[in-house]
């Protein structure tokens, strides 16, 4: 049944830790400094310590501010908290989970008629503001600390991100243990009166009803960041200022040493000692903090980029919080109280029909008879203890075997997919090598086919010339078979038209042999390559025989040739016989063929 009711205080603890868990690892986790898995284990973990090891603070001080005395009414009171915060995230308006608490708590004494503790209210009060403003006090001067280390040591960036890393877990660490510590009495504080009177010995340690509480509601808080944290971590930070990876760190470490300060009881106890104020032991708002440390860097930046809307909305939070708790309790106890008759306090209240009727009964049986308070009364229930500790000791071994196997088994995983991905990048590597050279041999075959038109057009242009060359030699011939013909006629029978037409033929001819030399030096110009690797090949040829490579090459006839080169188409083919001596070609070779592949 303790569980039952305890449900609603679980449900808040569950909210806390998908909201407030953001503040410690949120701005790490946006910037993806750090896994969200690693950030939510390390923040469960440590918030759970906390809950346990020094929750007792806060709980103590709204223990003085209304003592809920009725397991109902501290069912009550934390669903009246947790709908509170619901609905006022639904709505979008500033609220914050202590603030919400000690809003119902107010509204059950309101309710029951149990006395207020003003001085424990206005100790909370004061600390809704102190908080944000020693989270900036903070904040302006470990960001002035750090600045100073930087500029001394200078470190590399490389190296420096390493640092930030690690230092975001450690600070993260450290505000995860500060929140459990702190805001657990937000959680099950008021159910701390109704705890169970019973102890679990585990062995190496002992944990009472009171702690067992507080093991719960931290439970219930790592449930919360495990399961609805990560979308608000992706996003904190942006609605007031953007930080990055130092202010980051500054923010979380102010806004957890705020945290840590305010459930301290050793640090409280030493300012007393010194005769100082003693630092109040209450819940204060994570949320709020966060945003005093984000407004001191603002401030020290110059104030530009700081979203004045938003501190609008958290002042207006300090009002519209409590307030909404106060209504929503009120309503549910009343509720709780006259429908479900759940009783929600030791004390009679007017606002509910059966306790004032009850009350004027138990009156008039006091006028008339004075009742006796017996031994029985005020006896003490034992506490009773459940040894666990062999229990522990098995399940503890059972877990540690069970995490054991997952990393062996995580490993293998690991290493399959390390596989799988090497092989993947092999063939993406392959496969872009592949691509590479299918392009160099596409390229390679257009220069080719892109060469082969130019020599063909070359070539072309070559025999051009050659054939120009070739005609204007039969002009020769004809030229000298005149003349011939001229000389065997009488002197008496020589015509002015055999002159004539000698004269055509001489005038056609005059530029045969510049044309030549032109030819054979634009041979030349043109096949310098071609060349080259001849004289490096043969080294022995002289410049007739380069010469009669290059018409070769052109697979022009003997004949053609004879005509380019002055010379008669026997000498051309005597001229040939030599060359092949002389480049050492056999009979089976074509001469032609060999020297196109210079």
């Amino acid at each position: 049944m303790f569980l039952f009711f305890l449900s609603s205080g679980l449900f808040l603890g569950w909210a806390l830790g998908a909201n407030d868990a953001s503040n410690v690892f949120g701005s790490a986790v946006g910037s993806k400094m750090i896994r969200f898995k690693q950030a939510a284990v390390l923040a469960s973990v440590f918030v759970i310590l906390g809950a346990l090891l020094q929750g007792y603070g806060g709980t103590n001080t709204l223990g003085k501010l209304g003592e809920v005395d009725a397991l109902g009414g501290a069912f009550t009171v934390a669903l009246a908290a947790a709908l509170s915060v619901y609905w006022m995230t639904r709505l979008k308006l500033p609220v914050s989970t202590s603030q919400a608490i000690v809003g119902a708590i107010v509204g059950w004494n309101f309710f029951t008629h149990n006395p207020t503790d003003y001085h424990a209210l206005v100790k909370i009060v004061i600390t809704w503001v102190s908080g944000p403003l020693l989270g900036g006090i903070f904040a302006i001067l470990l960001f002035l600390l750090l600045k100073f280390i930087l500029a001394k040591i200078k470190v590399h960036l490389v190296l420096l991100d390493a640092f930030i890393k690690y230092g975001l877990l450690i600070v993260g660490a450290f505000g995860a243990y500060s929140l459990g510590a702190n805001n657990i009495a937000n959680v099950v504080g008021v159910f701390v009166p109704s705890a169970p009177n019973y102890s679990l010995d585990f062995g190496f340690f002992t944990l009472n009803g009171t702690q067992l509480l507080f093991l719960t509601g931290g439970l219930a808080i790592a449930i919360g960041i495990l399961t609805y944290s990560k979308r608000v971590m992706m996003t904190v930070g942006n609605s007031l200022m953007k930080l990055n990876a130092e202010t980051a760190l500054i923010v979380v470490l102010a806004h957890s040493l705020v945290l840590y300060l305010f459930s301290s009881q050793g640090i409280s106890d030493f300012f007393a000692n010194l005769g100082l104020p003693a630092i109040p032991l209450v819940p204060v708002s994570s949320s709020q903090v966060i945003v005093g440390s984000i407004l001191g860097i603002g401030i020290l930046k110059g104030g530009h980029n700081i979203h004045l809307k938003t501190i609008g909305k958290i002042a207006s939070g300090w009002v519209i919080t409590p307030i909404s708790a106060w209504l929503m309790t009120f309503i549910l106890l009343f509720f709780m109280s006259n429908v479900f008759n759940l009783k929600v306090s030791q004390n009679p209240s007017k606002y509910v029909k059966g306790d004032v009727i009850e009350n004027v009964e138990n009156q008039n049986i006091e006028d008339n008879n004075t009742k006796v308070i017996n031994d029985f009364d005020t006896k003490i229930e034992p506490v009773r203890s459940v040894n666990l500790y062999k229990p522990f000791i098995i399940v503890s071994i059972t877990l540690l075997i069970i995490i054991i196997i997952y990393q062996y088994y995580r490993f293998l995983n690991i290493r399959d997919k390390n596989k799988e991905k090497e092989y993947v990048e092999n063939l993406e590597r392959y496969d872009r090598q592949h691509q590479v050279l299918i392009n160099e041999l596409d390229s390679t075959k257009n220069v080719k086919l892109k060469l082969e038109r130019e020599i063909k057009s070359k070539e072309k242009e070559q025999k051009k010339i050659a054939l120009s060359i070739i005609r204007k030699n039969n002009i020769l011939n004809n030229l000298k078979n005149e003349i011939e013909k001229m000389k065997q006629k009488p002197e008496g029978e020589l015509r002015y038209s055999d002159l004539n037409t000698l004269k055509l033929l001489i005038i056609d001819s005059l530029n045969i042999e510049n044309e030549r030399k032109s030819f054979h030096k634009y041979i030349e110009e043109l096949n310098t390559n071609f060349y080259k690797n001849l004289e490096k090949k043969y080294p022995g040829l002289t410049p007739n025989e380069k010469r009669l490579c290059s018409l070769l090459r052109l697979d022009l006839t003997s004949k053609e040739m004879a005509s380019i080169l002055n010379l008669s188409p026997k000498s051309v083919e005597i001229n040939r016989y030599r060359l092949r001596k002389k480049m050492q070609v056999k009979k089976n070779q074509k001469l032609s063929k060999i020297i196109r592949k210079l």
